[in-house]
């Protein structure tokens, strides 16, 4: 009886036991489970996250650009004469349209599409597709739509630099038609060339955010029409004087200039392409600081200097030092210490200083001051980017700078000729004389003013 009780007892003990292991082991291997299915949900939170927030960056980036398209208006209405006002506020809403339609028909895939196909110098033409609606393929890290319309603003930044050069006696369908090619066909050969991942970026040539790839390029184009179209009527006398042809308002171009200013943080600061990490983030904070620093530079350097020179402190020149320094710094707004971003900003309102009145000289009439800013600013800042940034040589940014500037010069050349060829390219002696508002747009900026708005 007692044997009985104690089989008993100890079968049920070892039943009891067995069944703890089975239930003991059962969480281990759910909380296996567990484990790598959280793993993998961290993992797709973090790829998730990052994509938002690279998506973002583009997003915030590209809108304060494609404001720098005001800036870029307000900057030349107030540089040009009263009588030519409306037309420039007409050529730069309408030269941002064209660029956009142009670099989705073909513009992004001729920068972007498969660009070692061709060995580096130009991608596969096309329309640029975007996702589906409610598309969620994280595999790029962010949105396809939001990289072509950051890529898109800063194509249209470079045709701005071209309207404030030429303005005052070009014709405005000619204009825009240079605007559809060099927008649609010129800006993304060359820009494959480094940011497509081109010939150019094989060898090492580093521009951050566009020096030269942008401004470089926009000032090559500026000059190659000024040179062609030739200067604004009386703005040279035959004895090599210069006639001074004041702007139409202060107040504007500086409105203009610190719409540039502030856009410049969604140039630059975008142009980290990623802003998914905590290193990213602190990066960006760092561009913003470079590329604020570099503009006050620019225009320090440019009150002092004109003080010293003219003994009076010349505020377009003030105006244009700050676009100066922020194009210089563009090529590397990262890499360099806080001391170095001020000089490569100052010496890039030193360049505008000597370079405007050199350009009077030559008889090569810049309405806006552009090629000194955006062509020579952006070639200095190009050149500076070794001091900073160890990967780089002075070699290679010159290989590229000199790329650049044959190709576009070329380019833009015969595309300014053919125009003048078939369209013409210059308004006639009688309509840059009443101004183009009324003789090609048909509405004065400030009507009121009556024939006072008309004079030379």
């Amino acid at each position: 009886m007692e044997l009985k009780v104690s089989t008993k007892a100890l079968g049920g003990r070892l039943l009891g036991a067995s069944a703890l292991l089975v239930l003991t082991a059962v969480p281990a291997l759910s909380q296996d489970v567990t484990a790598e299915a959280l793993t993998a949900a961290v993992d797709a939170a973090k790829s998730e996250t990052a994509y938002i927030f690279n998506t973002l960056l583009f997003l915030m980036g590209g809108f304060l650009v494609m404001f720098m398209a005001a800036g870029f208006a307000m900057l030349e209405a107030g540089l040009v004469r009263t009588k030519n006002v409306s037309m420039q506020c007409l050529k730069n809403i309408g030269l941002y349209s064209i660029a956009g339609i142009m670099f989705w028909v073909v513009g992004y895939n001729l920068m972007y599409n498969d660009v070692a196909a061709s060995g580096g110098w130009y991608g596969i033409p096309g329309i640029k597709g975007f996702e589906d609606v409610g598309g969620s393929d994280l595999e790029t890290g962010y949105s396809a739509a939001s990289d072509w319309f950051f890529q898109m603003v800063f194509v249209a930044a470079t045709a701005s630099i071209v309207s404030g050069t030429v303005a005052e006696r070009v014709k405005m369908w000619s204009f825009f038609i240079f605007t559809a090619v060099l927008t649609g066909v010129f800006y993304p050969i060359t820009g494959s060339w480094q940011w497509g991942g081109g010939w150019l970026s094989e060898m090492g040539f580093s521009d951050f955010a566009g020096s030269t790839i942008v401004h470089s390029v926009g000032g090559w184009a500026a000059l190659t029409g000024a040179l062609i179209i030739g200067a604004r009527s009386g703005k040279y006398g035959k004895d090599g004087s210069v006639h001074v042809m004041p702007g139409s308002s202060i107040p504007l171009a500086t409105l203009g200039t610190f719409i540039l200013w502030l856009g410049w943080f969604g140039f630059n600061g975008a142009s980290q392409l990623a802003m998914g990490t905590l290193g990213d983030v602190t990066d960006i904070s760092r561009i913003f600081a470079n590329t604020n620093l570099a503009a006050c530079g620019g225009v320090v350097a440019v009150m002092i200097l004109t003080q010293v020179i003219y003994k009076k402190v010349d505020v377009t020149m003030a105006l244009n030092g700050a676009l100066a320094g922020l194009v210089a710094i563009t090529a590397e707004p990262l890499q360099p210490s806080a001391g170095l971003a001020i000089l490569i900003g100052a010496i890039g309102g030193i360049i505008v200083v000597f370079a405007v009145p050199l350009l009077d000289k030559l008889k090569i009439d810049d309405v806006v001051g552009a090629i000194p800013v955006h062509l020579l600013a952006g070639i200095w800042g190009t050149m500076a980017v070794p001091l900073s940034n160890a990967d780089t040589s002075f070699v290679t940014q010159f290989i590229g700078v000199a790329a650049f500037g044959v190709f576009t010069v070329v380019a833009t050349s015969v595309l300014w000729f053919i125009l003048k060829m078939t369209l013409g390219v210059r308004v006639s002696a009688e309509d840059e004389s009443i101004g183009l508002d009324k003789a090609e747009v048909g509405v004065e900026a400030y009507p009121e003013f009556g024939t006072g708005s008309q004079r030379l």
